[in-house]
């Protein structure tokens, strides 16, 4: 089992939080960065989306949404790939949570390049306390 680096399991738990803000959302050039040229995603809803139809529906949202996460655990696959799983949901005003989802992202880094996300998936599950 490969030993887990506490300064890069940190690094990807802040991009995958950094993909929940706005700021990052409506970035196409930063989304680019982030979202590895094959990356797939398997949505909450069921759906499946390619790169270049995430980058489209990220960058058109207008509205902040905060995500709660919780249960992060990162798990080495190979040297330089991790899967990283926890849950989330939204935080509406009143401090409820809505759309409670299981996540997972496998995040990659090549020789001489940035981490990028490869693969994101969200599965609804029953809702959780914070």
């Amino acid at each position: 089992m490969m030993k887990l680096d506490e300064t890069q399991t940190a690094l990807v738990w802040r991009l995958e939080c950094e993909l929940h803000g706005l700021a990052t959302r409506q970035s196409r050039a930063r989304l680019e960065q982030l979202l590895h040229p094959a990356f797939r995603e398997h949505g909450r809803s069921g759906r499946r989306y390619s790169r270049e139809q995430i980058l489209d529906r990220l960058t058109a949202e207008q509205a902040e949404v905060t995500v709660h996460t919780q249960d992060m655990e990162l798990q080495a696959l190979a040297e330089g790939q991790y899967l990283l799983t926890y849950r989330s949901a939204h935080r509406q005003a009143d401090g409820t949570l809505q759309g409670h989802s299981n996540r997972c992202s496998i995040w990659s880094r090549e020789p001489g390049a940035d981490w990028q996300m490869r693969f994101h998936q969200g599965t609804p599950c029953e809702p959780f306390e914070a």
